[in-house]
C-alpha cells in the first residue's frame, strides 16, 4: 500500500480535499469550487486536476498514493452507482470510475457524504476508539451515518443512515423536503429549531429574548436563550430534545451502537445539548441502562475528508 491517501468531500459550493498519511495524519487540505453547470460535468475533472497538481507540487508520485475516497451528497449503491445527487446535478453516474479514470487508474471508492463523515469521526474524531457508532449531524438538515465493525452500513438501497427522515411526529402537517411529514429533520435541524421557535412565539404571549429576533430567529438564538434560562427558548429545546431522544432510542433498539456522535452546527451548543438529548433518550430506552452513550463530534467540517480517506484503506 502507498504512503499517502486522498480524501474528497464533494459539497454543493466547494469540494474539500485532504492529503493524508495512511496513519490518519492530515498533511494538507484545500478546496476547489463546485462547478455545477451542465449537470456537474466539470466537478470530477476539476478535482482530479487539482489533486494531480498538488501531488506534483509536493513531489509525490502516483506509486506512493494508496488511493482516493469520495463523499458525495446522495445515496451510493454497493457497486458505486449514484442515481442522483440533486445538489450537484448528477444523475446515473459511477463517480468512482470517473474519478479513477481522471486520476490515471488510481483506486477510488465513493460513499454517501454523511456516512463518510461518520467514518471520519470513528477514525480520528469524537468516535475514535469505537468500532460501532451512529453519527447524527444537526445542520441545515439532519444527516446520519451508521458504522458497524469500522465499516459503513449503507443498506441495500443506500438509505441506511437517513436519520433525518425517521418519522417522529404524527401531528406534523407541513411537508419535509423529502415529501414526508413529521421527519426528525423538521424539528431538530437548525432550520427546524428556528421554525419551532417561530411557532412557539406565535402560540404564546410569553415574554422572551427570542422576540427581539422575531421571524429572523435562528437556532443559535434559541440555544443561547435556553442556556441563559429563557423560558420560551427552554420550552422549544425541550421539544427538540424530546424528538432527538426518541430517534436515538429507536436507533439504539435497532442497531445498539457503542456510542452516538453528535455533530453539525447545532452541536456547538455542547454538553447542554447532549444532556438534553440524553434525558429523553434514556426515558425512551428504559429497557436497559447499559447502552450507547452520547458524545460530541470533534472534526467539524473536516470529518468528510477524513472519512473519505479512511474509505480507501479498507
Amino acid at each position: 500500500m502507498g504512503k499517502v491517501c486522498i480524501g474528497i468531500d464533494v459539497g454543493g459550493t466547494t469540494v474539500k480535499i485532504g492529503l493524508f498519511q495512511i496513519n490518519g495524519e492530515l498533511l494538507c487540505k484545500w478546496e476547489v469550487p463546485t462547478r455545477k453547470e451542465e449537470n456537474g460535468k466539470y466537478i470530477i475533472p476539476d478535482v482530479a486536476q487539482s489533486i494531480l497538481s498538488t501531488l506534483k507540487e509536493k513531489g509525490i508520485s502516483m506509486d506512493e498514493v494508496a488511493g482516493a475516497g469520495m463523499g458525495v451528497p446522495g445515496p451510493v449503491r454497493s457497486n458505486g452507482y449514484v442515481e442522483v445527487c440533486v445538489n450537484l446535478g448528477w444523475r446515473d453516474l459511477f463517480p468512482e470510475k470517473e474519478m479513477s479514470r481522471a486520476l490515471g487508474g488510481l483506486p477510488v471508492k465513493a460513499a454517501n457524504d454523511a456516512n463518510v463523515a461518520a467514518l471520519g469521526e470513528m477514525w480520528q474524531g469524537g468516535g475514535k476508539g469505537y468500532e460501532d457508532l451512529v453519527m447524527i449531524t444537526l445542520g441545515t438538515g439532519v444527516g446520519g451515518g451508521v458504522i458497524v465493525g469500522q465499516k459503513i452500513i449503507a443498506g441495500k438501497h443506500g438509505l441506511a443512515g437517513e436519520i433525518g427522515h425517521i418519522h417522529v411526529r404524527d401531528e406534523e402537517k407541513e411537508h419535509c423536503n423529502c415529501g414526508g411529514c413529521g421527519c426528525l429533520e423538521q424539528v431538530a435541524s437548525a432550520t427546524g429549531i428556528a421554525r419551532e421557535a417561530r411557532r412557539a412565539m406565535a402560540a404564546s404571549q410569553m415574554p422572551s429574548v427570542l422576540r427581539e429576533a422575531g421571524d429572523q430567529v435562528t437556532a443559535k438564538d434559541v440555544l443561547d436563550g435556553a442556556k441563559a434560562g429563557d423560558r420560551l427558548a427552554c420550552q422549544v429545546m425541550e421539544v427538540v430534545g424530546h424528538y432527538l431522544g426518541l430517534a436515538l432510542a429507536q436507533i439504539s433498539m435497532t442497531v445498539d451502537p457503542e456510542v452516538f456522535v453528535i455533530g453539525g452546527g447545532v452541536s456547538k451548543a455542547g454538553q447542554f445539548l447532549i444532556d438534553l438529548i440524553y434525558k429523553y433518550y434514556d426515558e425512551f430506552s428504559s429497557i436497559s441502562k447499559d447502552k450507547g452513550g452520547i458524545v460530541l463530534a470533534t472534526l467539524g467540517n473536516d470529518a468528510g475528508i477524513y472519512g473519505a480517506a479512511r474509505l480507501i484503506l479498507d
